[in-house]
């Protein structure tokens, strides 16, 4: 069974619309009418129901199971344990996924050892999703059980060193300077410690596959994942089926920050189930199941800051400890922001890890940076604070015009022109100086502000674009969208390109048979596929060029490309507009259905290393606490970032906004609970994880400050998807700071705490 991937539509009647333009996303109209289909609704025949059975101890070893009640479940058709599952490679380097930490990956059913509470120990498939529901729990599992370790308090006595890097992770550099005498010295000192708790991710779709098997065996999956070519390296690798007998697909994903760049357990599970039976098979986690794998670390921190009375900053130290699993060193990037974003010449760094027996953490939005930004810039306010300077006035006097860890210059950097920008739209200046400084009714009244700082980055991909002779254009790269407005960026890019309206552009995405993309991550997709677009798109133009030779053209005779203008669906030169000719003119002189090119995107890596590569933000904040209750409302927040150029404001301001109010969450209510008697996260549902709703959000003004950078690209944009959330949180203490004089470090900022 082949079901072709279905494009969104542009939305008609929009014309020619330039990057820089804000447009509604192209998929939109799919999306709310119900038309665009996620990885748990694509249709198939005969197809097989899949439920996880997740362990209920910690660490320990199965010895066996009793099965007889739930294969006397009417529609049952088989139950998959490690005792009878199909083949797997026993190699641990075959299950590395493309995004995989150091260590040895955790692998489903394929033994009978139990590293974490909620591990999958069995798949029951069945000819209905209920009657393979029934079955999952009527499944019993007799554990020996070994003592676990899962609180990382507890354990902090044998934190250490990393013992290898991921790819793409920096290490803390030495330390610069004497840190430890310039803090001794200096006349204004503070000390912070931070406890962030285990953060769980909770997009909207839940995680699902669906394996369509066809009749000589192939495998199209469509699976929750931020990168259709990872999940078939992983599939192929693991089940050692050839490249070619699996296609993945992820067209639309209803979310994932991060919970998507590595397979999740429910892909394996379905492809067990599809060859075991060979049929369809379909595996959806539930939400309680969304807790039963990677999640954002829980960390502590050490910041230690001290200035001379004017503010400049004498000393920075910054020690963070974060939680790993047994079986994998999972790192970020938690402690080198304070190194990077304020001129210092005594600098201290240092990270380490606790393994616990829980499962490996993953990447969520902004990874490191939302903890180690927030535990930095709370620390910088209590600075502010102890000298008695004005917040903004502190970060201005220490602000660093080249990377103070190397001297290395930004390939830009406007984030003055966000403190600038921000602070006159916050209306900054009115700040009073000293906390508990006003109130309304019955609420103290704060403004906090922090600076954020992400990475810019771009990686390789390929494109693929073909001008059909109706003047079609299709584009295509086996990217992702996670609901950021990659479908329509992308299309924006290539309609620029060659002057067509968004209506005659297709981009196809969400296929790993299409040309090889990197995974959606780190908010690199518009640099990295978006160039790689304009880069299929510019080979068109010499390819219309040279067409418009061929036919004697003689107006185009000598012209280069940087002499053409392309609009309105026509080729002209640039200072001679009647030269204009339209481009399905010059296919139907050259008797052509359609011309096409590819283009490899590889980052100029001599260039782009002589910069540092940054996006920037400055997040301002107004909180209204109720001490006698311990509520904070967040009623105000300006977010002014500084990413490059915009392309699609629209898009861009919608991925702030999430980010803020993701942010606002962080600050406020977000916390997985884990009861360490069992080694069990406890809220694992949205009753109990709390998540921003309706009622906590209020007023949010998003700002683009003017920057164009063609070091990371050559469209001179950054990317928006994490510099949105950085800041927030340690925006939002701060103003429960300036609002009742007490400080509250630590995330989730509760009722509790504020009423302490």
């Amino acid at each position: 069974m082949n079901l072709p991937l279905q494009p969104p539509v542009a939305i008609p009647g929009t014309g020619h619309v330039p990057t820089g333009t804000g447009t509604p996303r192209i998929d939109g109209r799919a999306k709310v009418t119900g038309q665009a289909r996620y990885a748990a609704e694509w249709p198939a025949t005969d197809l097989v129901y899949g439920v996880a059975v997740n362990s209920t101890i910690a660490k320990g070893r199965i010895l066996g199971f009793s099965l007889q009640e739930a294969e006397a479940v009417p529609g049952v058709l088989k139950i998959i344990t490690h005792l009878n599952r199909p083949h797997m490679r026993g190699n641990g380097l075959f299950y590395k996924d493309m995004t995989a930490p150091a260590g040895k990956p955790f692998r489903a059913l394929y033994d009978d050892v139990v590293r974490y509470s909620g591990q999958p120990v069995a798949l029951v498939l069945a000819e209905t999703f209920e009657a393979a529901r029934e079955a999952a729990g009527r499944v019993e599992t007799h554990y020996e059980v070994e003592e676990h370790d899962t609180n990382l308090l507890a354990a902090m006595g044998r934190a250490r060193e990393p013992r290898k890097m991921k790819a793409g992770f920096s290490a803390p550099p030495k330390d610069k300077g004497d840190p430890t005498a310039a803090f001794a010295n200096a006349p204004h000192q503070v000390v912070a410690d931070f406890y962030h708790g285990v953060e769980h991710h909770n997009p909207m779709e839940l995680f699902a596959s669906t394996v369509i098997r066809d009749a000589d065996g192939h495998l199209t999956i469509y699976d929750k994942t931020q990168g259709s070519q990872n999940s078939r390296w992983y599939v192929s690798q693991v089940f050692g089926l050839p490249k070619k007998k699996v296609t993945v697909r992820n067209p639309y994903v209803g979310g994932a920050f991060g919970s998507g760049l590595r397979p999740q357990y429910q892909l394996p599970l379905a492809v067990m189930g599809s060859l075991a039976l060979e049929r369809s098979v379909r595996v959806v986690l539930t939400r309680q199941q969304m807790f039963t794998f990677g999640h954002r670390p829980e960390t502590v921190q050490r910041v230690k800051l001290a200035a001379d009375a004017d503010g400049t900053l004498r000393s920075i130290s910054h020690d963070a400890v974060a939680e790993t699993s047994r079986f994998e060193d999972y790192v970020e990037v938690v402690v080198n922001w304070s190194g990077q974003l304020y001129a210092c010449d005594n600098v201290h760094l240092g990270y380490k890890l606790v393994d616990l027996d829980q499962y490996t953490p993953i990447d969520m939005r902004a990874p490191g940076a939302a903890h180690g930004m927030h535990a930095l810039e709370v620390a910088m306010d209590e600075l502010a604070a102890d000298i008695g300077m004005d917040p903004l006035a502190l970060r201005l006097k220490n602000y660093a015009e080249v990377n103070p860890a190397d001297g290395k210059p930004f390939s830009t950097k406007a984030l003055r022109d966000c403190y600038r920008l921000g602070a006159e739209r916050f209306g900054w200046s009115d700040r009073a100086p000293l906390p508990r400084a006003r109130r309304e009714g019955h609420e103290w009244v704060g403004w906090g502000m922090a600076t954020g700082q992400w990475d810019a980055l771009q990686m390789f991909a390929r494109a693929h674009a073909r001008l059909h002779a109706d003047g079609r254009l299709v584009v295509s790269s086996a990217a992702s969208d996670i609901g950021t407005g990659t479908y329509t960026v992308m299309s924006m890019i290539a309609a620029e390109a060659l002057g067509l309206p968004l209506e005659q552009v297709s981009f196809q995405m969400g296929d790993s048979t299409l040309p090889v993309a990197p995974i959606e991550g780190g908010s690199s997709h518009v640099t990295t596929v978006g160039s790689a677009v304009q880069g299929a798109c510019e080979k068109l133009q010499k390819q219309l060029l040279a067409l418009a030779r061929k036919q004697g053209r003689a107006a185009f005779a000598r012209a280069r490309v940087h002499d053409l203008v392309f609009a309105r669906g026509s080729m002209a030169l640039r200072d001679d507009p009647g030269s204009a000719v339209p481009l399905t003119a010059l296919l139907a002189d050259g008797q052509l259905d359609g011309i096409e090119a590819k283009y490899l995107l590889l980052p100029n890596l001599l260039e782009q290393r002589k910069f540092v590569r940054a996006t920037h933000s400055a997040v301002f904040v107004e909180v209204r606490v109720d001490e006698e209750l311990g509520t904070v409302r967040v009623m105000r927040v300006v977010s002014a970032v500084a990413a490059g150029r915009i392309l699609n404001p629209t898009t861009a301001r919608s991925q702030i906004v999430g980010g803020v109010i993701w942010g606002i969450g962080e600050a406020l209510h977000e916390h997985s609970e884990a009861d360490h008697r069992f080694g069990r996260f406890m809220n694992h549902d949205l009753a109990q994880y709390h998540v921003s709703v309706n009622a906590d959000i209020h007023d949010i003004d998003v700002l683009f400050a003017d920057e164009d950078d063609r070091v990371v690209s050559s469209l001179g944009a950054k990317g928006v998807g994490e510099i949105g959330l950085v800041g927030v949180s340690a925006a939002v203490s701060n103003a429960i700071y300036h609002a009742t004089g007490k400080r509250v470090r630590s995330t989730p900022i509760t009722p509790d705490k504020v009423m302490r």
